[in-house]
């Protein structure tokens, strides 16, 4: 966990230095229209201190985790840990599942009705909700009910 901690604040600085080159170069290239903030380009400058923020808040969380944990290591982050210790139960996942094909059909139909012909988002949301019931209780009905 020291490793991503880190890395986080590595690239919370990479994105404040590029925020900063990015912004001065605007600057120097278009400062000639007048004052100097009129040559900043707010978009990309905004973007960029944003990431900056984003990623100091992740860096940030994730040290505030390993304190509350007490220094306890993850067993990626041990040498002597095996395979077998970072091995947690993940969930229970139907490889069968048509489910979500349905419910990736349905923000799709909807993108497009935005789009295209607004008629159909109607469509999409009884998609989402016949996707989302049928996804919930697959195993309530037919050959997998417990």
């Amino acid at each position: 966990m020291k490793s991503q901690i880190g890395i986080w604040w590595l690239l919370t600085g990479f994105f404040f230095l590029c925020f900063a080159v990015y912004t001065a170069w605007n600057i120097i290239a278009h400062g000639e229209t007048g004052a100097w903030y009129d040559g900043i380009e707010w978009v990309g400058s905004a973007a960029l201190l944003f990431l900056v923020f984003m990623s100091g808040m992740i860096s940030f969380f994730i040290h505030r985790l390993y304190k509350a944990q007490h220094g306890v290591e993850l067993p990626e982050d041990r040498l002597d840990a095996d395979i077998d210790d970072g091995e947690m139960e993940q969930g229970e996942f139907s490889p069968w599942s048509w489910w979500p094909l349905v419910l990736a059909a349905a923000p799709a139909v909807g993108m497009i009705s935005l789009a295209t012909a607004h008629f159909l988002i109607p469509v999409a949301a009884g998609l989402l909700i016949v996707g989302l019931v049928g996804w919930v209780y697959e195993y309530y009905r037919g050959n997998f009910a417990r």
